[in-house]
């Protein structure tokens, strides 16, 4: 599986700046059979930085309803990536 299969796309919410800020920890979409090794790798070929930890969290499904729709939103699994002091991703181009 290439490296830019295993790691879907970034998570950009308060919670994950909040973690980027203060532990530099980046949180990615990753898919649903990416293991902890698996996307360790994918980060070093993507973007060169050797993670120091992953954890990985499987988000279930919320239910959700608009008017009488009901519904419930995809599951997800994250990975939270703890890089080296000094390394870091940039996520919006910054300088």
């Amino acid at each position: 599986m290439a490296a830019r299969d295993i790691i879907i796309r970034p998570i950009v919410t308060e919670k994950s700046m909040r973690l980027n800020d203060e532990d530099n920890k980046i949180t990615f979409e990753v898919s649903k059979d990416a293991n902890k090794t698996a996307v360790a790798e994918a980060v070093k070929e993507i973007y060169g930085i050797k993670p120091l930890k992953v954890n990985i969290v499987n988000v279930r499904p919320k239910d959700k309803r608009v008017g009488r729709y009901a519904g419930k939103t995809n599951a997800v699994r994250k990975a939270i990536v703890k890089l080296p002091e000094g390394q870091d991703i940039k996520l919006f181009g910054e300088n």
